[in-house]
């Protein structure tokens, strides 16, 4: 994502797949809001439709942060002293991420690309979800603009960046992190996806799970992020939604690839690839290795050659599939935890991992049997491996 930090580097989400056609976002509510709220879609419409210099505000928005303010253009600018070099996070599809500060708190601004990846669509529905849900592994939109064909979102900062960036190709410099922390970082995402998957009603599927959308807050504390390409889940008798497939390679449900059927199960297949990745070190789908380890994953050759587009993967060539399968769970720890983990431990998020990637959504874990193994292997003591083992 990169809006809240520094998590992605330049041109890090060129293999995020296009836009949706617009469409208008619908409301969304708490499962467990003692009583009906009002509809906000006229403030939205405001948004979507906003031309000069319209300061739009939440005027009736229910939730929890009803007060939440919109700001103009020349505000944000003085917020980040004129968007320079020495304030900017990151870069993704949707465009840059700067550092500010707003009445003397700092804060992480995205100024959305016109020609990027998160068009008007999606910045309605970020505004969306974020005004209607508060939780504390969710991230917290501070406010957003929408002056003129600006399109600006203002979240608070998180200061230890994402979680990509304490995984993936860490500097000399930069310690790794330890077991405990990557149990706890994965437990607190987990807390999140349970808010949208079953306190919120309908359920929220994000459809962008992935170690760059999963941000830290002091200690480590993790929060997801980016909700651009949100969804309603299904309700009543339906089993799933149909969408155009969005996402990012690598990380994307093989029934969803297929047939673009959506459904809370596909964000517990992305989930177990961010937890596969996190034990491993290793990217899901990385172009700088050699072919036979540039995907960690296969779910199937079908769905990969959808998802790689023109950077095709040879179907058949995975690192962690013949592993998991195999249960030989002791090849697949990240070389740089040394020796200071359990091996029962590993065994058990490893079989979390395997579950959540079951090639069968049906089969899937729901995610509050993802959030209570995971909670119960946070809490565990033992983190050193026993020599022998």
């Amino acid at each position: 994502m990169g809006c809240c930090t520094s998590s992605q580097k330049k041109g890090a989400a060129a293999g995020d797949m296009r836009k949706e056609p617009a469409e208008k976002p619908s409301q969304i509510a708490p499962a467990a809001s003692p009583s009906p709220t009002p509809s906000p879609s006229a403030e939205m419409s405001r948004l979507e439709t906003s031309q000069g210099a319209v300061r739009t505000k939440f005027i009736s928005s229910p939730g929890p942060h009803a007060d939440r303010l919109s700001f103009t253009y020349k505000e944000l600018n003085a917020a980040t002293l004129g968007f320079p070099r020495d304030h900017f996070l990151g870069e993704g599809g949707f465009g840059k991420v700067y550092k500010g500060v707003l009445d003397g708190n700092e804060v992480a601004i995205k100024i959305l690309n016109p020609n990027g990846l998160q068009g008007n669509k999606e910045f309605c529905t970020e505004v969306m979800v974020l005004n209607r849900m508060h939780h504390p592994n969710l991230v917290k939109l501070v406010g957003f603009c929408a002056d003129d064909d600006q399109r600006l979102l203002v979240y608070e900062y998180m200061p230890l960046g994402s979680l990509e960036t304490h995984i993936f190709d860490l500097p000399p410099d930069k310690k790794p992190l330890d077991w405990n922390t990557r149990m706890k970082i994965l437990a607190g995402a987990a807390q999140g996806l349970k808010h949208l998957h079953v306190i919120c009603n309908p359920p929220v599927i994000n459809r962008d799970v992935k170690c760059a959308n999963i941000l830290l807050g002091e200690e480590y504390h993790a929060k997801l992020a980016d909700f651009g390409l949100a969804k309603l889940g299904p309700t009543g008798d339906d089993t799933h939604v149909s969408t155009r497939v969005m996402g990012t390679p690598g990380y994307c449900a093989p029934e969803y690839l297929e047939s673009g059927q959506l459904t809370t199960k596909s964000d517990v297949y992305s989930f177990g690839v961010v937890i596969l990745e996190v034990i491993t070190g290793r990217k899901a789908l990385d172009q700088s290795r050699i072919r036979a380890e540039r995907k960690l994953l296969l779910a199937s050759p079908q769905c990969y050659n959808v998802c790689t587009k023109d950077n095709i993967v040879l179907p058949g060539i995975s690192l962690a599939t013949p592993l998991i399968n195999r249960r030989d769970f002791a090849m697949l720890a990240d070389p740089t935890l040394g020796n200071q983990y359990s091996m029962t431990s590993l065994y058990q998020v490893l079989s979390v991992a395997r579950m959540c990637l079951n090639t069968t959504a049906s089969q899937r874990p729901q995610i509050t049997d993802v959030v209570a193994a995971l909670a119960h292997i946070s809490k565990s003591r033992r983190t050193r491996r026993p020599a022998h083992q």
